[in-house]
């Protein structure tokens, strides 16, 4: 995570550090481990979970019944895109582009409020149909675990906005260059995720 500079005097290559690294960031990074460590954990219950209860379904909708192909290959998209945005937006503020910076982490944003709706409506079209949590085991374990995702998703687009709004008015500072990092792996580690809720839930749910 550094980059080697030549200098006039000295000839040799010195080592500067990445913005988020220059500020004390170790530290508060390896914390940020620790944090999603135990995120995982509480995902790989809730799949565990839900890789038990898939099948139980009490004569209610199966899987098949009630995914939309079209409505997750859409949210997989687009969740999977924003990703590719917070790292623009990353790597934009490490070359000391503020406006980019800023524009690719407004487009993430986007991104991900888009996705949300998207979630939103399909919970809602399940509902309507009688397809609620309540109904049978197999949909207490989908929106559980699709809903404890969403939820994170959220926050992590309320995170954003923070990020957002401390550059737009402060400018680049090492500081706040770590949290863009730190909300940037939260934001992979949500997709990581989803890749794992669209083949586990999704995929498997309607072959």
């Amino acid at each position: 995570m550094s980059k080697a500079v030549l200098t006039p005097k000295q000839g040799g290559a010195v080592h500067e550090p990445a913005p988020e690294y220059s500020h004390g960031g170790d530290v508060s990074i390896l914390g940020f481990w620790f944090f999603l460590a135990t995120d995982l954990l509480i995902f790989a219950c809730l799949f565990a979970t839900f890789v038990i209860l898939r099948t139980h379904t009490d004569g209610g909708p199966t899987g098949s019944a009630i995914f939309d192909v079209n409505g997750f290959v859409a949210e997989t998209f687009i969740l999977l895109t924003s990703s590719f945005t917070c790292g623009l937006a990353t790597f934009a503020l490490r070359k000391g582009k503020r406006k980019a910076a800023l524009s690719w982490l407004g487009a993430t944003i986007l991104l991900g409020i888009a996705f949300v709706g998207l979630e939103i409506s399909e919970f809602i079209h399940d509902a309507a149909i009688g397809a609620t949590a309540q109904r049978s085991a197999f949909l207490s374990g989908f929106f559980t675990l699709v809903g404890t995702h969403g939820a994170h998703v959220s926050m992590g687009i309320l995170w954003m906005c923070s990020v957002f709004y401390q550059i737009w008015r402060r400018g680049i500072h090492p500081v706040r260059a770590r949290k863009l990092f730190l909300v940037g792996l939260y934001w992979h580690f949500l997709d990581i995720v989803w890749v794992f809720i669209f083949t586990v839930v999704y995929m498997m749910g309607v072959v």
